[in-house]
């Protein structure tokens, strides 16, 4: 495993296992299997409905909790400051941990206009010693302009959409400069047509490795930190195996060169389900 400082000092895993669209029993499982291969950084949600299973194969696992990373966020209906707090009380009871690691913003919910309440609650849980870190989800630069202006403690990460097909070279920049890591969210697109572009195709036959392995590649090279999300067991193990091979400067450019500024999710400007 290759691990990230971020910018508070913690380390973190990355890469990391999600449980997006992953239903509380079936989290279970995955986690479990995710937890024997390998993986000590989870990620999880309050909207996921699945903190209590992902808590019960933590708990099952028996291994020790300074050795996990684990990270939940706080959802848009739960926005504000004095809900924030309430909302991670919550996460903390169905996870069954003491605290969790990292505490992000799912959404801005800009037209909300909520975000910088709800951080200053995160501020309050990471002074408290309440959290190890805290950060975001799908923040544009001018939502991180912002809160690097009204808040005083500055996001470990952003967690955004993020593949071959959607580079986010603007924000990755951005965040880069301010000292805020990247995590991909739908690193392999869903599963989508970055996995059977051809270009994909070659370099994964080049290397003896299958597509999605390559592009997992790709991000980490590109000091992204990846949460794949799988419920096979054998993807599960085929995502982890991803730090026995290198991609050549090339390669990194043939990958680079297919980015289209295409979403498969919401744009954050965009996206107040509550």
């Amino acid at each position: 495993m290759d691990f990230v400082t971020l910018n508070n000092g913690l380390q973190m895993p990355k890469l990391g296992f999600g449980v997006w669209q992953v239903p509380d029993e079936g989290a279970t499982a995955a986690v479990a299997k995710a937890l024997e291969v390998g993986y000590t950084s989870i990620d999880t949600a309050m909207i996921y409905r699945n903190e209590v299973g992902v808590g019960k194969a933590i708990k099952q696992s028996g291994i020790s909790r300074e050795k996990l990373f684990i990270t939940t966020k706080v959802w848009n209906s739960d926005q504000g400051y004095d809900n924030t707090l309430h909302a991670y009380d919550e996460s903390l009871a169905k996870l069954g941990l003491d605290y969790v690691d990292l505490y992000l913003i799912h959404w801005p919910m800009p037209q909300v206009d909520q975000y910088v309440e709800t951080y200053k609650a995160l501020e309050k849980l990471y002074r408290d010693g309440r959290v190890k870190a805290i950060g975001v989800c799908n923040f544009e630069i001018e939502h991180l302009e912002r809160l690097l202006k009204e808040t005083e403690i500055k996001p470990v990460l952003n967690q955004v959409e993020c593949h071959p097909h959607l580079a986010q070279n603007e924000l990755k920049a951005f965040c880069a400069k301010h000292d805020i890591f990247v995590e991909a969210w739908s690193p392999l697109e869903q599963g989508g047509e970055v996995l059977t572009h051809a270009v994909v195709k070659s370099i994964a036959e080049a290397h003896g490795k299958t597509p999605a392995q390559v592009v997992l590649r790709w991000h980490l090279q590109n000091n992204t930190i990846v949460i794949p999300k799988s419920v096979t067991p054998s993807r599960i193990e085929e995502n982890f195996n991803v730090f026995d091979f290198n991609l050549t400067d090339a390669e990194m450019k043939q990958i680079d060169s297919l980015n289209l500024n295409r979403r498969k999710g919401s744009h954050p400007n965009e996206m107040h389900v509550r």
